[in-house]
């Protein structure tokens, strides 16, 4: 998989200490979308970010997801594209002292906006099968267009995990381009080198646990498991609504 240089010239490290010990200072709000989103500007003597804060009192309340477990969902995206060594989600933490009382914070991508999933340049599409087996394997049910980046770096990276990891199928996305292909054996393999990390006790298994429940978790295994079973990207399930809406 490629990588490429992080969007921040701070470490990682000192990106997820800013996240979780900065002072935040409230920016913005995001209109688009139905949940509170805020930019925010992060300060300690470590360095300065800015950040995407996501109350859980902003959520919007859904049928099939609890209630206000959406920012957690946000972090356990943001833990498990780490455990893979595929850094498609910027850092992500919850914060309990936020403006708004607690939520996720996360690495704000300096990005062009005219830039989605339907403008990419073909090259571009053709890197995504790692973000295509991600959404997979989270169970996904809402990656649009827009919710996938692309930096000054040219690194990809994916944003919006809120609807993510339920125990049924709910897989709804843009991204159907390789459908009925072999998923690459190199993907595989970090597939199956995270199961191990999976199990009761082991530290990957325990972070998730403060933002999934044992189901979730147990479903998750799942998903891997059969992935490595039977290799290859799906097809789009025609007797489902397998798409995002809308679609950016």
């Amino acid at each position: 998989m490629e990588r490429s240089q992080k969007p921040a010239r701070l470490s990682q490290q000192i990106i997820l200490d800013v996240l979780l010990q900065g002072k935040i200072e409230l920016r913005g709000q995001f209109t688009l979308g139905s949940n509170y989103t805020f930019l925010v500007n992060l300060d300690q003597p470590a360095g300065r970010i800015r950040a995407v804060y996501k109350p859980q009192q902003g959520e919007m309340p859904l049928w099939d997801f609890p209630p206000e477990s959406l920012a957690g969902r946000e972090v356990a995206s943001y833990l498990l594209s780490e455990a893979l060594g595929w850094e498609l989600v910027p850092p992500t933490v919850l914060r309990e002292d936020g403006p708004f009382g607690p939520g996720s914070l996360q690495l704000f991508i300096p990005y062009d906006p005219e830039l989605n999933y339907f403008s990419f340049q073909p090259s571009v599409i053709q890197r995504l099968k790692p973000a295509a087996l991600f959404d997979l394997v989270i169970n996904n049910a809402d990656r649009k267009g827009s919710h996938i980046l692309l930096d000054e770096d040219r690194h990809i990276w994916l944003i919006d995990h809120g609807l993510c990891f339920h125990v049924l199928p709910k897989l709804r996305t843009v991204i159907w381009d390789f459908a009925g292909q072999e998923i690459p054996a190199n993907l595989i393999r970090d597939l199956e080198s995270v199961l191990p990390k999976l199990k009761a006790g082991a530290d990957l298994f325990k972070n998730l646990s403060g933002y999934l429940g044992k189901k979730e978790i147990g479903a998750l295994k799942t998903r891997i498991l059969n992935i490595i079973n039977q290799p290859v990207f799906p097809k789009p399930d025609t007797e489902k609504r397998q798409f995002p809406w809308p679609l950016v």
